[in-house]
């Protein structure tokens, strides 16, 4: 049997050259394709916070980051428990819209609040934020109106609750076995 899931893991790194680089690169030597990637910086200067969501058995994953645990710019990694999980991603679409069409994307906007970031005469460029759900079922009602441009980021997370990653116990999160499992980082 295959547990073949999509997964969100949080990756704490030192803000260097060359850090995005290798940890992508540990997955594309195992064969695995990335579905989602964004990196930006934390509350702490000179940390940057990778989100990696990738789909993959549970037992590659553990070997993934055992391997992301050797690289020495590596601080912390944690795999998101996707009930205790916060997570956004931003689109911006451009959809053909004129007369009757340009009044229901508008009616479509309002419905998963969103907002218009641009028009012209024959097109609305749409900006949404919200859970992957909620974007996937915009754009798939956007796509009967002609999508000219499309643009997502990748999506990022945080754990509900109040605290962060850097306070998650190590020792707590392994002996749970499930996901939510927190890992130190930092090599030799």
């Amino acid at each position: 049997m295959t547990d073949m899931t999509l997964h969100t893991i949080s990756v704490m790194v030192e803000d260097r050259p060359g850090v995005l680089t290798r940890v992508a690169g540990l997955f594309a030597a195992r064969g695995f394709n990335i579905d989602s990637l964004a990196v930006g910086a934390t509350e702490q200067e000179g940390i940057s916070r990778m989100t990696i969501v990738v789909q993959v058995d549970r037992k590659p994953l553990e070997q993934i980051t055992k391997q992301l645990n050797k690289l020495i710019n590596v601080i912390k990694i944690l795999e998101h428990d996707p009930s205790e999980t916060v997570e956004r991603e931003l689109m911006l679409v451009k959809v053909r819209a004129t007369g009757e069409a340009r009044a229901r994307v508008l009616e479509f906007c309002d419905v998963f609040r969103v907002r218009v970031a641009d028009a012209t005469h024959d097109a609305l460029t749409v900006e949404a934020t919200g859970s992957p759900d909620k974007l996937n079922a915009l754009l798939e009602l956007l796509t009967d109106f002609g999508i000219v441009e499309l643009a997502r980021t990748g999506r990022i997370a945080l754990t509900r609750g109040n605290r962060g990653i850097r306070e998650r116990s190590l020792k707590a999160a392994r002996g749970t076995g499930t996901e939510g499992a927190a890992w130190d980082g930092g090599g030799v």
